[in-house]
């Protein structure tokens, strides 16, 4: 069997099956008393183009996206360990904006690895401390759920650098949000918790899956990024395809007893599985799948 038949969520869940990694079900790994450590890479022609990208943009978004990580677990990000593989005619400077994109992040660099390769590589991993990690499998039914902001301009801004198209969603793709603070305040309360790396619908789906309830999603509830429309409609998709099946809006979805100041756009029911709801009828979307997409 080939992993474009398992599907990357499908492959962890076999390693599970076999007893070959362990606690692997939320954002980031917890270790007592409340030390939580997450890793992302960013390889080239996959994760990004540097005809697309700055250096500097590029180490920002390689840093945001393991805090993103961390702002899901309900962590205070304290430190990034970074390894980098790039070929070695690559420019001193080039490589010196790209740290200085990890920097503005305001999380310090402790270490990591240097290596040389053909194409650039660029992984993190972060660290943080969090008093309570929601995980993914406390959603119960009656529960709510909530994002912390728009939805789509990841993907809108994919469309808009492929096509050339003046958009302000162009650099929401190129620089993701950073929701520590939102992250540290549902925590809290939240009974499941993650960030929309691979899409609403895949994201949403890990909840479901891992805490068995089902989650019912209204589109018209959804909150959609400026700019998003416009670009859908130049593209010819859905807009609620871009804003819930394509993902790195990197925002929060949290499963909650009660909404505070984030926004409803679903809830929790017995069952299984992710509905979305449009009009009171049923539509599909499928996420990101590193494997089979």
């Amino acid at each position: 069997m080939r992993l474009s038949d398992l599907g990357e969520f499908g492959f962890l869940r076999e390693l599970e099956r076999r007893g070959l990694v362990q606690r692997i079900q939320n954002d980031a790994a917890q270790f007592a008393p409340d030390l939580v450590v997450t890793q992302d890479a960013l390889v080239e022609g996959v994760h990004f183009r540097l005809d697309w990208t700055s250096w500097h943009d590029l180490g920002y978004k390689a840093a945001a996206v393991n805090i993103s990580d961390l702002a899901a677990s309900g962590a205070e990000p304290e430190a990034l360990i970074v390894s980098l593989g790039l070929p070695g005619e690559s420019e001193a400077d080039d490589v010196i904006a790209l740290y200085e994109g990890i920097a503005e992040t305001g999380v310090p660099v402790l270490g990591g690895d240097t290596t040389s390769a053909e194409r650039l590589y660029l992984s993190v991993t972060a660290l943080g401390r969090a008093e309570r990690v929601p995980g993914r499998d406390g959603a119960r039914a009656g529960d709510l759920l909530v994002v912390t902001g728009p939805l789509g301009a990841s993907a809108a801004g994919f469309y808009c650098l492929q096509e050339r198209l003046t958009n302000p969603c162009a650099r929401e793709h190129l620089r993701p949000p950073l929701r520590v603070a939102e992250g540290k305040e549902l925590a809290q309360s939240a009974h499941a918790m993650l960030d929309i790396s691979d899409g609403l619908a895949s994201d949403a789906l890990r909840i479901a899956e891992r805490s068995g309830c089902r989650l019912v999603i209204e589109l018209e509830r959804v909150p959609v990024a400026a700019g998003v429309a416009k670009v859908a409609a130049h593209i010819k998709q859905d807009v609620y395809a871009l804003a819930c099946a394509f993902g790195e809006d990197y925002e929060l979805l949290a499963a909650v007893p009660e909404p505070g100041r984030f926004s409803v756009i679903g809830r929790c029911e017995e069952g299984e599985g992710v509905v979305f709801l449009r009009d009171g009828e049923p539509v599909e979307f499928s996420g990101w799948d590193h494997f089979r997409d």
